[in-house]
């Protein structure tokens, strides 16, 4: 039926390509990620158990398979069919079949990634869980291959993307007078949570150049998405813009699959034509209001009821960027959609790292053989080049990030501190170097570090990338009791 076509957007087929590839991608990367690590960090035997945790909380408000029996089986049964669901979407192959398929996958996804971050405790309080969270329900939603992509969900998405766009544009301004002097970047790429091989380079730029990127990222997250719901190609060029300043947050440090994300929402806003102009090697239809059948009424029902309740859903959001108390990365419901997104609304201006060591000597004075752990994302040998890791997460080095700006008393970090004296296989996976070798150290402790990037004449004099500062011991010397000594 003709009246229908206002909803149907068959010059957007590559938008739907890459947003839903693009979003499986992502959460087969975010299920590898908890594969490898919830269980060293939340499991039974964790830093802080999820059964504990459930027990804690009696009944859990928000909704996960563990609310009711948690184990580390059952965990990595949800990983791998998080997994096999994701690497089927990425290959396209429900994308094929009837628009529910493809649906019921991305929901799945959904609900199992849910169950995993709702019992995540600190190790899951980033904002790209709920984003990622959010992408996956919505994406969802624009159908398989036999009908045309659904305009209403391409506008959502393109919301989607404005608020995590200009939500951090809008904390920046209402955060750190770093943003408003345009000083921000004289600090940020040293003082990051986990910088990249790239991170020095950025930081020694010319402070002129510093402060046009300050400029650049105020005009990509405070101007650019509006126009992102211009007509094309203005919209495609936004999006564009959006692109190029992600990629360069990408080459510049480890946000885990923030940018990535940000990416591949911008394609929302990418039509067939203009898209081809740019790059012709991507196929365009030469009639694409005829290459596929029209929408089914059923389908149309449920886009437009989900749509409606996404609207419904924005009002919460909405206020909050309109508000002075501007929240940053928080959800107004329990399933997490139309959360309210932000990153970095102040900009340390020192790195201190926490400094984890171990010895085998049995009175720890100073003098002793500390060896240091290390670890695979974070700041610590100085002479290392930091690696590239984003789009995987590293949850327990950004969390020791965070250590230095709260308390290192947290329950999980003495967690850790006793892992280490019992050489706990798990825990010690996480790191890329003991230095103990499997075996177990006498003492622990924990000192503070102030870390900055070496100048170019400081790296050709010493081959060091990072140069250090010791500040103080942050937690003295820590041993397992006799009996548990004597038990090994």
């Amino acid at each position: 039926m003709d009246w229908v076509s206002w909803f149907e957007a068959p010059d957007y087929e590559f938008a739907r390509q890459v947003l839903q590839r693009g979003t499986a991608a992502l959460y087969f990367i975010a299920f590898l990620s908890s594969l490898n690590q919830f269980p060293a960090l939340l499991g039974e035997h964790g830093l802080l158990p999820v059964p504990r945790y459930v027990d804690g909380h009696g009944v859990l408000r928000r909704p996960s398979l563990f609310r009711w029996r948690y184990s580390d089986t059952l965990l990595r049964a949800v990983c791998a069919a998080g997994l096999a669901v994701s690497l089927t979407l990425v290959g396209g192959l429900p994308q094929l079949g009837p628009p529910w398929l493809p649906l019921a996958a991305f929901l799945a996804l959904w609900l199992l990634y849910m169950s995993i971050v709702n019992v995540g405790q600190t190790f899951y309080g980033f904002g790209w869980e709920m984003l990622l969270l959010e992408m996956g329900f919505t994406v969802g939603f624009l159908g398989s291959d036999q009908v045309p992509p659904p305009r209403t969900i391409l506008v959502l998405l393109v919301w989607l993307l404005f608020r995590l766009e200009f939500g951090a544009g809008m904390i920046k301004i209402h955060g750190g007078s770093e943003w408003r002097d345009l000083t921000a970047l004289y600090y940020h790429h040293e003082t990051q949570p986990m910088p990249g091989p790239l991170s020095r380079q950025a930081h020694l730029l010319p402070k002129a150049m510093h402060r046009m990127e300050v400029l650049g990222n105020h005009f990509a997250q405070l101007v650019v998405p509006f126009f992102l719901f211009a007509p094309q190609p203005l919209a495609t060029i936004a999006a564009g813009i959006v692109v190029f300043t992600q990629l360069w947050l990408v080459g510049s440090g480890n946000f885990a699959w923030l940018n990535w994300s940000a990416i591949v929402l911008a394609f929302a806003a990418v039509s067939d034509p203009v898209a081809h102009a740019v790059l012709p090697f991507i196929p365009q239809r030469t009639n694409p209001a005829a290459a596929v059948p029209q929408t089914p009424m059923l389908w149309l029902a449920v886009v437009l009821a989900v749509t409606v309740l996404l609207l419904v859903l924005s009002y919460w959001p909405i206020r909050n960027l309109l508000s002075r108390g501007q929240l940053m990365n928080a959800s107004f419901n329990r399933w997490q959609l139309v959360n309210t997104y932000g990153a970095f609304g102040t900009v340390t201006r020192h790195l201190v790292e926490i400094v984890v060591e171990g010895t085998q000597a049995d009175v720890p004075v100073d003098e002793a053989d500390w060896r240091e752990y290390g670890f695979k994302g974070k700041p610590g040998d100085v002479r290392r080049l930091p690696r590239q890791w984003a789009p995987y997460h590293l949850r327990l080095d950004w969390l020791m990030w965070f250590l230095p700006l709260r308390t290192v008393h947290e329950e999980w970090f003495y967690a850790f501190l006793g892992k280490l004296l019992d050489a706990d296989p798990p825990t010690l996976r996480l790191l890329r170097q003991d230095p103990f070798d499997g075996d177990r150290p006498r003492w622990v402790r924990a000192r503070s570090f102030l870390y900055r990037f070496a100048t170019r004449a400081e790296f050709r004099e010493t081959g060091q990338r990072w140069i250090r500062m010791e500040l103080y011991e942050v937690i003295a010397p820590l041993s397992l009791p006799k009996q548990r000594r004597r038990g090994h």
